[in-house]
């Protein structure tokens, strides 16, 4: 029985992992598709929201509110806590 227990705290740590990879690259796919699908244009042509460029405002700062509640949310439902001590090993 103790030989399994690292086993699931492995799978557990591997698909958390995962996830966390997961949110790097939505957190990078929206930063970039918003930095340059927006700001590709000339300065001119930018549309303001706030006194900040339109691709500025939804890369960095409507992107952080997102990632911030999505990491929350994730975080929440899909990661499990891991007892390292002795006594908590019968949880898992």
């Amino acid at each position: 029985m103790r030989n399994q227990i690292p086993d699931k705290w492995n799978q557990i740590a591997n698909r958390e992992a995962l996830i966390g990879v997961g949110l790097a690259i939505f957190n990078f796919a929206w930063w970039y598709l918003f930095a340059y699908g927006l700001g590709s244009k000339k300065p001119e042509d930018y549309s303001y929201i706030l006194g900040l460029p339109a691709w500025f405002f939804y890369s960095c700062v409507v992107g952080f509110v997102v990632m911030v509640a999505l990491v929350t949310f994730i975080v929440k439902v899909f990661f499990v806590e891991i007892p390292f001590d002795e006594e908590g090993e019968e949880d898992v």
